[in-house]
């Protein structure tokens, strides 16, 4: 049975509601809080009583299991739903959109700000998000897009709501944020097909599978952290422990032989056209 639409209220500018209350939903929420946003002023909109339950338990936000209840009188709406479904949802919140003209906020890969806001009816300033699976610790990024109707403040909220799990980069052009979803979005996927790589070569060069996962998640770690933390670029840190003829240089020469940079290349220029056709199916 459809849920009746809600009266209309004044949108409060502290208020949040979340429409969809999974992962990414819970991160961000968990950061917010740890900020200090009142639980009070979130509002989750979660079908799944499975999820639902546990975020009003945990965090004591107010949770409905109909996206138009949560999103009344929410003066920031943020879209944490699946691309798939992303149009019924938004058809089933225009009319509530139009009356309460809130800053619409989207982390759906592939959807874009001119497809958001004519789903919602038009004339909403809208903000297209894509934050990566390590907000899921408080350690990710955020891409950040917004449409020509999102004035400075509602950019500075939208920036410091997203900044509750990790930074965040403003895109110039909406274009570009498929190369986002590409390079940061899928980014982390690569990260663990080269940890299973390398955790695989040890053991076949007689270490332990636990000496070996041992071995190169710290590894990982620890070149995260130089990358993040120290003010060199990527090459030069490179360089810096490759001495020539040494171990390091023989396997990245053999890294180049094989086409390395490549390979990358053509794997992040895959994700980013896999973006696009996503967004185009959706059309």
């Amino acid at each position: 049975m459809p849920h009746p639409s809600p009266e209309p209220r004044v949108p409060s500018p502290a208020t949040i509601a979340f429409i969809g209350g999974g992962n990414m939903a819970r991160s961000l929420i968990g950061g917010l809080i740890a900020r200090g946003q009142a639980p009070a002023s979130i509002h989750v909109a979660e079908p799944v009583e499975a999820l639902r339950d546990p975020l009003q338990r945990d965090f004591g936000v107010e949770c409905a299991d109909s996206a138009a209840t949560s999103a009344a009188g929410a003066g920031v709406w943020l879209l944490a739903v699946k691309p798939q479904v992303m149009r019924e949802v938004c058809a089933g919140l225009a009319s509530l959109a139009q009356a309460q003209r809130p800053l619409v906020i989207s982390i759906a890969a592939g959807i874009t700000t001119a497809q958001l806001d004519g789903w919602l009816g038009g004339g909403l300033p809208v903000v297209r998000a894509m934050p990566n699976t390590p907000a899921l610790l408080g350690v990710g990024i955020t891409g950040l897009f917004a449409n020509p109707r999102t004035d400075a403040a509602q950019r500075e909220r939208a920036a410091a709501l997203l900044e509750a799990v990790g930074p965040t980069v403003w895109i110039d052009d909406e274009s570009r944020m498929d190369a986002v979803t590409a390079v940061s979005g899928s980014g982390p996927a690569y990260v663990f097909l080269l940890a299973e790589a390398m955790q695989a070569a040890g053991v076949a060069q007689g270490l332990s599978p636990e000496a070996s996962r041992a071995l190169v998640q710290q590894t990982l770690l620890g070149a995260a952290t130089m990358l993040t933390r120290l003010e060199e670029p990527a090459d030069v840190l490179r360089a810096r422990v490759t001495s020539p003829g040494g171990t390091t240089q023989a396997a990245i020469e053999t890294f180049e032989a094989g086409g390395f940079r490549d390979l990358v290349a053509r794997a992040i220029a895959a994700a980013t056209e896999r973006g696009r056709q996503l967004s185009a199916a959706n059309d």
